[in-house]
């Protein structure tokens, strides 16, 4: 099955979208961005020159993704969600107010982990990096990285707990050790990092 893309859509010649993706209305895609199969894209969402998004990944209406940013599979970056891309942005470099050009600033991307969740309205300050798996909750502002499996909210976001597979909050049922409840799969914390118990 080819992609279906929105008329409206603006996509570059040189952007590579593989099979079964779907692009919603007034979406740009930027030059040698990659899509991999079985990506939704939706309505209004800027993806920057040679950003590159894996398979299965779902970004909701509104999401802006900055080069050069990547994201992996099966990942969901939710309405509204921006990837910052500039640690010291400015519009002019001085005050006789001489304009920023590319050769004044070198960009930097947000890295998405396989399986991660970003909630609605959530910025990301480049260079962070957002674990396998890892929930950042709506509205939040991510300053720094995100372990793999764990649940972050606020501004700044901090880590208030763990979550599974199925993007359910995880309970200590022993010491180090997490379960999901819808699952029954259990998770075992060691020195900061979780991850799933051998069955």
């Amino acid at each position: 099955m080819k992609a279906t893309i929105s008329p409206s859509a603006l996509i570059s010649r040189s952007a590579k979208i593989e099979h079964d993706v779907y692009v919603w209305h007034w979406t740009q895609i930027r030059e040698n961005a990659q899509i991999g199969h079985a990506t939704s894209i939706g309505q209004g969402c800027y993806i920057g020159p040679g950003v590159r998004i894996g398979s299965r990944v779902r970004i909701q209406n509104g999401a802006q993704v900055y080069e050069p940013s990547s994201i992996n599979d099966g990942a969901f970056i939710g309405p509204n969600v921006v990837f910052t891309n500039d640690l010291n942005p400015r519009a002019v470099s001085d005050s006789a107010l001489t304009p920023i050009t590319s050769e004044d600033w070198l960009p930097l991307g947000v890295q998405v982990g396989v399986g991660a969740s970003i909630g609605a309205n959530s910025v990301v300050v480049a260079p962070a990096r957002i674990g396998r798996w890892a929930l950042v909750a709506a509205g939040s502002v991510v300053t720094r990285d995100v372990p793999d499996f764990a649940l972050v909210m606020g501004n700044p976001a901090r880590q208030t707990g763990w979550v599974g597979f199925s993007g359910r909050k995880l309970v200590e049922v022993s010491q180090d050790i997490f379960q999901c409840k819808k699952t029954g799969q259990t998770y075992l914390a060691n020195g900061g990092n979780l991850e799933p118990a051998q069955s």
